[in-house]
């Protein structure tokens, strides 16, 4: 059922997820009953099966495969960042985005060795948002805007999505985000200073917080926008996808906060060393596949589990059955 039509930038947002499109479960049925008829014993490929069953159901394939598969990195920059205590030089972002260009950082070494695209996408960064302790980060017209512009971010087509974030200061950002979707203290999601910004940014928002939308155009940024747009368009595109870190899982928040079922089709890669990643992935129903340690957010943890999901899909095409022995 879809909305009333109204006018305002976050419709077509709400309308979308009105029609998710939904898993292909006769896929997922032939994928496990392959898994059952595999030539080993029940329940010993542990998360593999569950991993190609996944895969089956949003590619809509019995028998799936990864060829084509894409670390997205979407890079913003927020006037919060400046005010934090040992606060990045200006032009941190712009150099980190500058080393994934020139091949120089972690997720284009696992990257590569995944055989997995990397793009990435400079959301302004000449532009800060406002300071959230302030003034909303954009405005709804923009927020709209940005989320159309991460849909439009995988248009080249892909078979798995890895969805990255870089940007000073999208740690706090990101815990102020998870703070006002799901509730706690500012100390359940930061630290010392950060959570003194989350605790300040939550009151000057107070009362405008509860719906997603808003809580994400206010003390969100463009890169968790866009995130959560190139999230949403994987879903109608039956793209699986795989989250990263606190912060993109923080922008994969919004979407399930309203709509729970829009991130079926989304795994967590893994789990950092950051508590507040793992309360994250508790809220939103995720069990990582790996437990890493890795605190970067620019996609390594989900490029890192590339390798897995083929390992899984290799299993389930490659293994004998039972009728071969």
């Amino acid at each position: 059922m879809t909305r009333a039509v109204t006018g305002l930038p976050f419709d077509d947002i709400r309308n979308l997820l009105a029609g998710l499109p939904e898993a292909d479960e006769r896929s997922r049925s032939e994928a496990a009953a392959h898994t059952a008829a595999l030539a080993a014993p029940s329940g010993s490929l542990g998360r593999l099966a569950g991993i190609a069953e996944w895969m089956a159901a949003w590619q809509g394939l019995p028998k799936p495969a990864v060829t084509r598969p894409l670390v997205a990195i979407f890079a913003a920059t927020h006037g919060l960042a400046k005010h934090a205590p040992n606060a990045a030089p200006a032009g941190a972002t712009q150099q980190l985005v500058e080393l994934y260009a020139a091949g120089g950082a972690a997720v284009n070494q696992i990257a590569l060795q995944s055989d997995a695209g990397l793009k990435v996408f400079d959301l302004a960064l000449d532009l800060p948002t406002p300071d959230i302790r302030e003034d909303a980060a954009l405005s709804e017209a923009a927020c709209a805007a940005t989320m159309a512009f991460g849909m439009e971010a995988i248009a080249g087509g892909a078979d798995l999505l890895c969805v990255g974030a870089a940007g000073a200061g999208n740690r706090t950002v990101a815990a102020a985000l998870a703070c006002a979707l799901l509730g706690g203290k500012p100390e359940d999601w930061a630290d010392g200073w950060g959570a003194e910004a989350v605790s300040a940014a939550l009151a000057q928002h107070e009362g405008h917080l509860i719906d997603p939308l808003e809580a994400l155009r206010r003390v969100g940024g463009r890169e968790f926008a866009a995130i959560a747009g190139a999230i949403l368009a994987a879903r109608y595109q039956r793209i699986p996808v795989l989250l990263d870190g606190f912060v993109s899982c923080a922008a994969a928040a919004v979407l399930y906060k309203l709509e729970p079922s829009a991130l079926d089709h989304c795994m967590a890669a893994h789990v950092s060393g950051d508590p507040a990643h793992a309360r994250l992935l508790g809220a939103i129903g995720k069990r990582p596949l790996l437990e890493t340690g890795i605190a970067l957010e620019e996609g390594a943890g989900a490029a890192l589990a590339i390798g897995l999901v083929k390992s899984a899909l290799a299993a389930h095409r490659g293994m004998a059955t039972r009728d071969m022995l």
